[in-house]
């Protein structure tokens, strides 16, 4: 197996109006596009339609549709912004719709918010450590004060690129180790 066969998706954690998080997986998707080691794809939680979970039957569409495209990845980059010091609900919400397609994979996190979404990167890990997914330790943090214009407008200072790479070297290490595990 080669680290090209790998298939990472770079899951984007809200879906709010005026959401910032499609720039930033654009950003991530370039930088990490670059090195041509893996198939990298935003998924964006917004276009499966995802209910509420508990309150419809696990046989919607959109739960379906979700489980198959995490199912197809090998490891994940999570867009993540700080609400509250913790993820967004619709995040969870996306996280608890699934399970055995989480299991035995990968994660990055790049985290975004006034602290950097250092607080949500940190709640994001325990809940993918309850999936069996194991989240690596590099983590690019970006300022709502320095990487964006009017917290809308996305331009992220040069040196996060090292740190995005870094990531994206332990990212693909751990996916490609766990592989295996998942063909058991």
């Amino acid at each position: 197996m080669t680290q090209a066969n790998l298939n990472i998706g770079i899951i984007l954690g809200s879906t709010r109006e005026g959401r910032v998080s499609p720039q930033v997986g654009a950003w991530v998707k370039e930088v990490a596009d670059k090195r041509q080691d893996a198939n990298y794809e935003i998924v964006d939680i917004a276009e499966y339609d995802l209910p509420f979970f508990g309150t419809t039957a696990m046989q919607e569409p959109g739960i379906a549709a979700w489980n198959q495209k995490l199912a197809s990845l090998d490891g994940f980059i999570f867009i993540v912004q700080e609400y509250n010091h913790s993820i967004t609900g619709v995040l969870k919400n996306a996280l608890d719709m699934a399970r055995d397609a989480w299991n035995h994979k990968a994660a990055g996190i790049v985290s975004y918010g006034s602290a950097g979404g250092a607080r949500a990167a940190e709640h994001l890990r325990g809940i993918l450590g309850e999936l069996l997914v194991a989240d690596v330790r590099s983590n690019p943090v970006l300022s709502v004060y320095t990487d964006f214009s009017d917290r809308q407008t996305f331009k992220p200072a040069e040196l996060h690129v090292p740190i995005v790479n870094e990531m994206l070297n332990q990212l693909i290490t751990w996916s490609a180790a766990l592989k295996p595990v998942r063909a058991k």
